[in-house]
């Protein structure tokens, strides 16, 4: 096997949703396009990784210490919508329905797999929440177990401090990661959201 030609195609297997089959057709497709091709999609790779950073409020990224939308005069900066990663905010701007700020966490709580409260971007909120106080915070999390669990550790956090918690609709698909439901249904979850109850 050629060498740079497999390291290149273990490269592309590190991606998400990129198995080795398809890491193999990419490869070879890049080497089937002219230089210039391929050098500006490395460029534009190293160009991102050196201009982006996080927005130091939401975590978002961002080319400034503030992201556009945290920093945003048209935005409502009294309602915060957590989610756990960059590319659900993403669904959320691509559904146009949705004028507060984001939270991003970082991930959802998972005691087997070592992802617990420390390792999450809570301590974050709980400031935010101190110094901003917004009316209300939604709980924009995907369908797993461990998104519901995050959810209600949050909502027993934070209703406790009389804010309002709610939650997308019901109307989502069980077990369903945000970043692929279609915007017609995220904006319906949006618009539909509940207040979250829990068992104290």
């Amino acid at each position: 096997m050629i060498q740079p030609l497999e390291e290149l195609v273990e490269a592309l297997c590190t991606l998400p949703t990129i198995g080795r089959k398809s890491a193999w057709r990419l490869a070879l497709h890049l080497m089937e396009r002219p230089e210039q091709d391929a050098l500006k999609l490395a460029e534009s790779i190293v160009r991102v990784r050196q201009k982006l950073t996080r927005c130091k409020r939401c975590y978002n990224y961002s080319e400034t210490e503030l992201c556009p939308i945290c920093s945003s005069a048209s935005r409502d900066q009294k309602q915060i919508c957590v989610v756990e990663k960059p590319v659900d905010l993403f669904a959320f701007e691509r559904s146009g329905r949705y004028r507060g700020v984001y939270h991003i966490l970082g991930g959802v709580l998972s005691p087997l797999n070592g992802i617990t409260v420390d390792k999450l971007r809570i301590n974050e909120l709980s400031m935010r929440i101190i110094n901003e106080q917004p009316g209300e915070l939604i709980l924009g999390l995907g369908g797993s177990a461990d998104a519901e669990t995050t959810a209600l550790y949050l909502a027993r956090i934070y209703r406790q401090q009389g804010i309002r918690v709610t939650r997308l609709a019901r109307g989502l698909p069980v077990g369903m990661e945000l970043e692929y439901v279609d915007q017609i249904t995220l904006s319906q979850a949006l618009n539909e959201r509940t207040d979250v109850h829990y068992e104290s």
